[in-house]
């Protein structure tokens, strides 16, 4: 699809490669996230770019950015997304989607934009774009500005509906270590420090973080001990999502954001953590370990060192991502949800989509409803 450009008003919107996007200035893309509450640096620049590094020829053509500019030619909004043949409601129909898709599974979404950017004006160019239905899923909890499209799609013909995604266990971080043991069980506070305790008794212990020309290193130990852990079927067997991760580690590292860690006993790596930070947010994706020091906890005790880190670092929230792991509970019983924005296109083969996606969601509901217990009339009829 060649650029194009409409106006509403006096604000533009352009609609151009993702690939040329990206080639911009990638703090005045940041600058937008940074004004978008909740969102994650999933929705940053820097995703994008590892992303676009890593992506199929094909997928990476079928990606766009819709830029919205205000009068003076500052870009207030940019939406960056994919033409994509999808399965849905088992129909193959082509879909309107965030252009990184869910590969590596990115959370906390929406569409960096100004507060006062006028997000009405992006229409006329999606509807310019060839698709039967937009999927923006893995939303933000406060994503505002998704909301604020869909609104502004729904004005102009289109059918929308959102439902929630996924649990993202996060953890409000208190001021101190010792407050936040004080908030956890008996026995959980008794395991921390006794685990920790020992296991510095027992070895020499180091934290080793890497950054700059050891991220490589550090990368490779963290796939290494992740695949120990999960017998190679672990996230990183997808060769095109470790790539997509190292990549966006390396920008990160860059930044100075990144969080990526081994705890090494008796010189040796036994335990692993990777995630990252962003304004007042630690987020943690991924971590591995060495099965042979399982009997010392040694994940347990490195996850317990990051928290108490960004505590002692001033960091407001702690963010496991989604998944309801079990031990994440054992961390925090608080959660975010993400949601996802679905938009039908005013025609006929939108609305018998939409059409099929009320009958897959009715059926649903049914299925999940459990069995009428029989009432007393019920049982004086038998």
């Amino acid at each position: 699809m060649d650029s194009l450009t409409a106006r509403r008003g006096e604000s533009s919107v352009a609609c151009v490669p993702l690939a040329e996007a990206l080639t911009q200035d990638a703090a005045a893309w940041d600058r937008l996230v940074v004004r978008s509450p909740g969102v994650s640096p999933f929705a940053g620049w820097a995703w994008h770019r590892a992303w676009a590094t890593t992506a199929p020829g094909a997928e990476l053509e079928a990606s766009y950015a819709l830029l919205l500019r205000n009068d003076a030619g500052v870009v207030d909004a940019v939406l960056p997304v994919g033409v994509r043949e999808i399965l849905f409601r088992r129909q193959r129909v082509r879909a309107l989607t965030w252009a990184i898709g869910d590969v590596g599974c990115p959370d906390h979404l929406d569409v960096p934009a100004l507060p006062e950017a006028d997000l009405r004006a992006m229409v006329p160019a999606l509807w310019a774009l060839r698709w039967d239905v937009l999927i923006l899923s893995n939303l933000a909890a406060d994503a505002r500005n998704a909301r604020r499209l869909a609104t502004a799609l729904a004005e102009s013909g289109a059918a929308v509906r959102s439902a929630a995604v996924s649990d993202c266990p996060h953890l409000e971080l208190p001021a101190s270590w010792e407050e936040y043991l004080a908030s956890l069980s008996a026995n959980r506070r008794h395991r921390l420090r006794r685990e920790e305790r020992h296991l510095q008794r027992d070895h020499a212990v180091v934290v080793t973080d890497y950054d700059g020309d050891r991220v490589e290193e550090g990368w490779r130990r963290l796939v290494a001990l992740h695949e120990q852990r999960w017998e190679g079927a672990g996230a990183f067997r997808d060769r095109r999502v470790e790539e997509l991760h190292r990549c966006f580690a390396q920008e990160l590292s860059r930044r100075g954001t990144l969080w990526l860690t081994t705890l090494d006993v008796d010189g040796q790596p036994a335990a692993a953590w990777y995630g990252f930070a962003d304004q007042d947010t630690v987020y943690f994706y991924q971590s591995g370990r060495d099965p042979r020091r399982d009997h010392e906890s040694v994940g347990l005790v490195l996850m317990a060192m990051m928290i108490r880190r960004a505590i002692e670092r001033g960091f407001r929230w702690f963010d496991f991502l989604r998944g309801d792991e079990a031990y994440k509970k054992d961390w925090t019983k608080a959660r975010r949800v993400t949601s996802e924005l679905v938009a039908f296109r005013p025609t006929w083969r939108g609305q018998w989509l939409r059409g099929l996606d009320l009958a897959g969601r009715l059926r649903v509901r049914l299925l999940a409803r459990p069995p009428r217990e029989p009432s007393r009339s019920d049982a004086v009829g038998a």
